[in-house]
């Protein structure tokens, strides 16, 4: 909903899913400063979301069977979803989001050869939930703002990773490249940095790092696979680069395969403290918070890349300085990004209400809009920006929008003051209070005042309201501007 500030209404459309009236009466009072404040340091605020799934207050899930989203990828799904929707840590989720599509790991195949159950756990586990270490989707959740090097090693250690990228087959007689190529090409500095001499000797360091399969009294719920580091399998002798190894010799030295672990450690370090890394995460994260209409205004990257060197790599200072800095503050780029679907869907469901509706029911309207959650088309991520917007694709946005407006039309009829509906233009101010969108040209204001009055003259009468209500919410969330962050 609106707050009445558009910067902070930006702030939380950029750094969270929109604001909800708990998120805005959690900031009341602060300043622009402490409320980045309030969402960057987000530990500060309880991590109880996972609590109420299932309360009547909040939006439904929908079972069959136990819900168990640690074990089941629907449930998983949805397990993600009621968190955007209803946690106090807006912005930890939204990195997890944002980590999610740079370090693609696809569930289907994952679980193709583990089955459903693993393939689960190996993606959306929580710690404690059931044996084995913590889902991919967790780990960048715990970790997402982070020292971005700490980060990288904890995923190049990801058994949801490595299976992903063949790194359980990586061994000294047959090196394997899959890993060692993306994690110089999208996880790090990008293309232009490095040569196919530079893959080979990346798969050399990770020979080893392998993984193990566990299972706990032969039951399928207990089964897990954890990452195992195999020193018979670690290629022992040097590696040569073509470029510097953390400044210094462009040879990682031959070493004893107990101490083989320390190449991959040497490798990342290496990768994740270097400027072109910092280079390329700031113009991802140009993209993500400011603006998929301009390009990154070089003074951004260069100031950005500061920030995360001298930090040494921390992203949580790296989110503070972007969400302070005056690229992002400026109403220029307010409304200036696609909005992802699952962003798109979020923010509508805490703006137009969950009242009797299941998380269930975005799932195929997900797939529909181009995103599935855990199925990232690649380890490259999604295709962003206008390539959200095909003809089907906006069309799943305006299906969702009108089958949401219909569930919710009662909410939405009654969530009017009497002022508000004496006249059309009282209703149309307080959608656009309720909703989000980008401002309307004049002649759009018109055609929707317009819906309001064609028929019967106006009364706002509980009729005409449960009539109006819903599609004019429906208007607003499948017009073009709501498609803008």
């Amino acid at each position: 909903m609106q707050s009445g500030n558009p910067l902070l209404d930006h702030l939380f459309r950029r750094a969270g899913f929109g604001a909800s009236a708990a998120d805005l009466q959690a900031v009341a009072g602060l300043s622009y400063s402490a409320v980045v404040d309030y969402l960057v340091d987000f530990e500060k605020q309880p991590d109880d979301v996972d609590s109420k799934i299932g309360l009547a207050e909040y939006v439904s899930v929908t079972s069959r069977g136990q819900f168990s989203p640690s074990t089941n990828i629907d449930d998983a799904r949805q397990r993600w979803l009621f968190r955007m929707i209803h946690t106090r840590r807006p912005l930890q989720e939204k990195m997890a989001l944002f980590w999610h599509n740079h370090f693609g790991v696809g569930y289907s195949k994952v679980a193709g050869t583990l089955g459903n159950v693993v393939g689960t756990k190996m993606m959306a586990n929580k710690a404690g939930d059931t044996p084995g270490p913590q889902g991919h989707y967790e780990l960048l959740r715990q970790m997402g703002l982070n020292k971005f090097r700490d980060l990288l090693l904890a995923v190049s250690q990801d058994p949801a990773m490595l299976w992903f990228l063949d790194g359980r087959t990586n061994t000294s007689t047959r090196p394997q490249e899959n890993f060692g190529r993306e994690v110089m090409e999208l996880f790090t500095w990008g293309l232009g940095h490095y040569v196919e001499a530079d893959v080979y000797a990346a798969a050399r360091v990770f020979t080893g790092w392998n993984l193990r399969s566990v299972a706990e009294n032969g039951e399928l719920a207990a089964a897990y696979q954890e990452f195992v580091y195999r020193s018979a399998e670690h290629d022992t002798t040097a590696k040569t680069f073509t470029f510097p190894i953390n400044g210094g010799s462009n040879t990682i030295p031959a070493r004893s395969a107990g101490a083989g672990l320390q190449d991959g450690y040497e490798l990342l370090l290496s990768l994740a403290n270097h400027p072109e890394t910092a280079r390329r995460l700031a113009g991802k994260l140009w993209n993500f918070f400011v603006s998929e209409l301009e390009a990154a205004d070089p003074a951004f990257i260069e100031a950005v890349t500061d920030v995360y060197l001298r930090s040494g790599t921390d992203m949580r200072a790296v989110l503070r300085y972007i969400l302070n800095s005056r690229w992002f503050m400026d109403p220029g780029n307010f409304n200036a990004r696609y909005s992802w679907p699952v962003e798109y869907v979020v923010r509508t469901i805490k703006e137009m209400g969950w009242n009797g509706f299941s998380v269930d029911s975005a799932r195929v309207p997900l797939t529909n809009m181009g995103q599935t959650l855990f199925e990232p088309p690649n380890v490259a991520g999604w295709q962003l920006g206008a390539a959200w917007f095909g003809t089907g694709q906006m069309l799943a946005r305006m299906n969702f929008a009108a089958a949401l407006a219909s569930n919710q039309k009662f909410n939405l009829a009654r969530s009017f003051s009497a002022a508000e509906r004496a006249q059309p233009a009282g209703v149309l101010d307080g959608m656009l209070k309720r909703m989000t969108p980008a401002p309307f040209a004049a002649n759009e204001t018109t055609e929707l005042l317009g819906y309001l009055t064609a028929g019967e003259p106006w009364t706002g009468s509980d009729t005409q309201m449960n009539a109006k209500a819903p599609g004019l919410a429906r208007l607003i969330a499948g017009s073009g501007e709501y498609q803008f962050m």
